[in-house]
C-alpha cells in the first residue's frame, strides 16, 4: 500500500471535518509553525494523544566511515525527536 501525499491527507481531512480544503491546509501550516517555535523556545510541543517533540543533546561520538572503515569524530548537535503517545502505540498496535 502506497503512502498518502500530503494533497491526499489535506483531502481526507477536508471531507472528515466539514472544512474547505483551503482552511485545513491553513489550520496545518499554522500548527506545524506553531509546533517548530514551541520546541525551539521550550525544548519540546505536545499533541494530546499523538505524541510529543522533544529537543535533544545528542553527545560527540565516535563513528565509522562506511567507504574506507576509518574512525572518525561525530561532533555534539542537537536535534529533534518525536515520541509517540501510549494511546497513539494502543491504537495502532
Amino acid at each position: 500500500m502506497a503512502k498518502m501525499t500530503k494533497s491526499q491527507i489535506m483531502n481526507a481531512l477536508a471531507e472528515s471535518t466539514g472544512l474547505s480544503k483551503k482552511e485545513v491546509v491553513n489550520f496545518v501550516d499554522k500548527l506545524v509553525e506553531l509546533a517548530y517555535s514551541e520546541v525551539k523556545t521550550n525544548g519540546e510541543f505536545v499533541v494530546p494523544g499523538f505524541g510529543k517533540f522533544v529537543k535533544v543533546h545528542r553527545a560527540a561520538r565516535m563513528g565509522r566511515n562506511p567507504a574506507t572503515g576509518e574512525s572518525i569524530q561525530i561532533a555534539a548537535k542537537t536535534v529533534v525527536k518525536f515520541r509517540v503517545a501510549k494511546a497513539a502505540k494502543d491504537a495502532v498496535l
